[in-house]
């Protein structure tokens, strides 16, 4: 046993050297002559440390002082917390005076999700209420960045605007609503949801990032976000709004100068609104998401956008990304690309045919990366390899329930080559032809793209 890992049993052992005279004779001389030798080696001003079973306690108890978590300096513990999950973080403050200290400092409530449910079955722990009153009292004037996820239930997007209404104090710089089921604040009074998200926009100041998509927000709502925070927004996302209309758009293009990204639904979008995204008084955007979704199921005519008013846009903003996210069905979908569009990022979440996707090869040069959920059962060959003759900035390709030969594909690969960084198409995508098989297939791919390749697997349950 070491006794200098247990100080019981190093006391124990002293008072038996000591009732020994012969012993601690010995030890007695074998401490003097350890002592001349360090007067003999070492400077006169450094105080050599006693040696021996005393020493052994010395150390015993520097190592005791060494493990005392509790005089840890402030920012260490702070930074440990910060990884903590906020239970855990809880639990720990109640540990000692210190680290509930620790606990209320501000930098650690820049950043908070409240959780809140009503369903016994939802896959978050709902944030308990003593907590948020906690928050709502000592910390949010130190609230930064902030978000609301809530389930499908009413009630749950209720207790949402009940807190919003609350931050008085707040200096909130990033503000996200998430509806993890249905968008359930769509379903909560307007007039409660409005005045809620008024408080924000109104005491921040300093709004530089929001994400209120499906939610009941409106034109005025958004006047006010602009009078209280125009040099200040950035990114605004506000897809499926069904009460804000082409003007509330209008008004944050016209006045928030530093605007960098924005989403939106299609049918706010108007040759009027990408003028005024274009005029000289703005700094470019970088990001304009666009998601395509009937409004009313089954409508089949959407306004088109005039050609001259993208050209405008993108002689402004040279380097921003148009996204379209598309969710309709394919009769619907005869509207666009019938000329020149700056998309640079497309999805479709429904089938689409193969009239529109070569318009897509033919009217979309700046394109990036292509998504196709689902096509049926016509080969798509002629139309890929358009898209790569003709898109000369495409990086990414998905194809998902469509048929393309082996032949075909290949073709599209070597035309595309080495700039094809990300490449994910089913093994049920490629058929089989009398040049190619799906064993031959992912060599030749590999060839062109200088790099290993396979097809993706349908995962088997």
């Amino acid at each position: 046993m070491d006794v200098g890992e247990h100080p019981i049993a190093a006391v124990t052992s002293f008072r038996l050297f000591r009732g020994d005279s012969n012993l601690e004779a010995f030890f007695r001389m074998k401490r003097n002559n350890l002592s001349v030798g360090n007067k003999v080696q070492s400077s006169p001003a450094v105080k050599q440390p006693k040696l021996g079973f005393y020493s052994s306690l010395n150390q015993t108890h520097t190592y005791t002082v060494l493990l005392d978590w509790g005089s840890l300096p402030h920012y260490v513990v702070l930074r440990i917390f910060q990884y903590l999950p906020l239970m855990d973080r809880a639990r720990a403050s109640s540990v000692c005076r210190r680290w509930n200290e620790v606990f209320h400092i501000p930098d650690l409530w820049r950043k908070f999700e409240f959780e809140l449910n009503k369903s016994a079955t939802s896959y978050f722990n709902s944030t308990h209420p003593a907590l948020i009153q906690q928050i709502i009292k000592k910390h949010a004037a130190h609230l930064q960045y902030v978000s609301f996820k809530v389930d499908s239930s009413t009630e749950s997007a209720e207790a949402a605007c009940d807190i919003l209404s609350q931050l008085v104090n707040c200096s909130i710089q990033t503000l996200g609503l998430i509806s993890t089921a249905k968008p359930s604040f769509m379903n909560v009074s307007k007039s409660h949801f409005v005045s809620a998200l008024t408080v924000v926009f109104v005491n921040s100041k300093s709004l530089s990032s929001i994400k209120i998509e499906d939610t009941p927000v409106d034109d005025p709502s958004l006047k006010i976000l602009v009078a209280n925070n125009s040099d200040t927004l950035r990114r605004l996302k506000m897809s499926s709004c069904p009460h804000v209309s082409s003007d509330g758009i209008l008004c944050v293009a016209d006045h928030c100068q530093g605007l960098r990204e924005l989403a939106l639904n299609y049918y706010m979008l108007s040759d009027e609104l990408l003028l005024a995204l274009s005029s000289e008084t703005h700094v470019n955007l970088e990001h304009l998401r666009i998601d395509v979704v009937s409004e009313n199921p089954g409508q089949i005519k959407f306004l088109s956008v005039k050609k001259q008013s993208w050209d405008v846009l993108i002689k402004h903003s040279p380097g921003v990304n148009v996204v379209m996210y598309f969710f309709l069905y394919e009769e619907e979908l005869e509207t666009f690309f019938k000329e020149e569009t700056p998309v640079t990022h497309l999805y479709f979440g429904r089938s689409i045919s193969k009239a529109v996707l070569g318009r897509i090869g033919l009217n979309c040069p700046r394109l990036i990366e292509l998504v196709v959920c689902a096509n049926g059962l016509q080969a798509l060959d002629n139309e890929l390899i358009c898209i790569a003759e003709h898109c000369k900035n495409l990086t990414a390709l998905g194809l998902s329930e469509c048929e393309v030969s082996c032949s075909a594909f290949i073709e599209f690969v070597r035309l595309c080559g080495r700039r094809l960084t990300q490449l994910s198409i089913m093994e049920e995508v490629l058929i089989p032809n009398d040049d190619y098989s799906l064993d031959e297939i992912h060599a030749e791919v590999s060839k062109y793209l200088g790099r290993v390749w396979f097809p993706d697997v349908m995962p088997l349950w």
